[in-house]
């Protein structure tokens, strides 16, 4: 087994607040007549909290947690994504990390062309990605549109493209957000196979998800976050009891 590792210490991540200000025509004309009331201030987002927690080889770990409790930021900080405010942040280990599927497309280009675009954002050679390129093609089922420009392709198509390109190679580091949903039944099915198999070849895997029953079966370990904090680490059943409780779920 491979020593991968994901260590935080201390970890704090804050969002600008301009990236959050109104920039509509309506508030600019508000502002420039004088209508200050109309104006507030926008304090920055602190996004996650003092997070510290250590990944190890062998580890299957899900984050829960409300919409906006710090799961998907925390997983695009372990990937890099996002630059750290403060504290340590240490990742040992090839990570591919399956979110965000519909960016970097160039509309104006083919599919194909879209192949060797795509593969290059996620660091493989333009060598390996046209010898992928068949393959990819095969597996995203889309025919002749692969030479049409992405402009022309329907939402699920392009999803469709963007997983099979984002799947062809896994990482000693999987990150996952959510369940994808990736077209029709048939292929939803492969998608799931190929999940499967990035997972189990995967040194380390971390799971933002909402589906107790996918975090049960896939994690031995449960992260659940609040408001940015991390509030529980520990065995999934417990984890699961720990969001109910936190968000009103639990029974009385």
């Amino acid at each position: 087994m491979k020593n991968n590792r994901i260590l935080l210490q201390d970890v704090n991540l804050h969002y600008a607040s301009v990236a959050y200000k109104e920039r509509s025509l309506k508030s600019l004309m508000a502002g420039a007549f004088g209508n200050n009331h109309a104006r507030s201030n926008v304090a920055d987002i602190h996004a996650l909290k003092n997070i510290s927690v250590e990944i190890n080889s062998g580890e299957r770990v899900g984050l829960l947690g409300h919409n906006g409790a710090g799961k998907s930021t925390f997983l695009k900080t372990v990937a890099g994504l996002y630059p750290v405010s403060s504290g340590l942040l240490k990742v040992e280990g090839q990570v591919r990390s399956l979110f965000d599927l519909s960016l970097g497309f160039e509309p104006d280009a083919t599919g194909r062309e879209n192949v060797l675009y795509r593969g290059l954002l996620l660091g493989l050679s333009p060598k390996f990605m046209r010898e992928k390129a068949d393959e990819i093609v095969e597996f995203a089922g889309l025919g002749e549109f692969i030479d049409y420009p992405i402009k022309t392709y329907s939402a699920g198509m392009q999803v469709r493209l963007a997983f099979a390109i984002s799947t062809t190679v896994g990482g000693d580091i999987l990150l996952l957000d959510e369940v994808i949903g990736a077209g029709d039944a048939n292929f939803m099915a492969k998608a799931r196979e190929r999940i499967t198999g990035l997972i189990e070849q995967a040194e380390i895997l971390v799971l933002a998800t909402h589906d107790f029953s996918a975090l049960r079966s896939i994690c031995n370990r449960g992260l659940v976050f609040h408001h940015g904090e991390l509030v529980f680490d520990g065995g999934c059943d417990e984890a699961v009891a720990e969001y109910k409780v936190i968000n009103g779920l639990a029974q009385s």
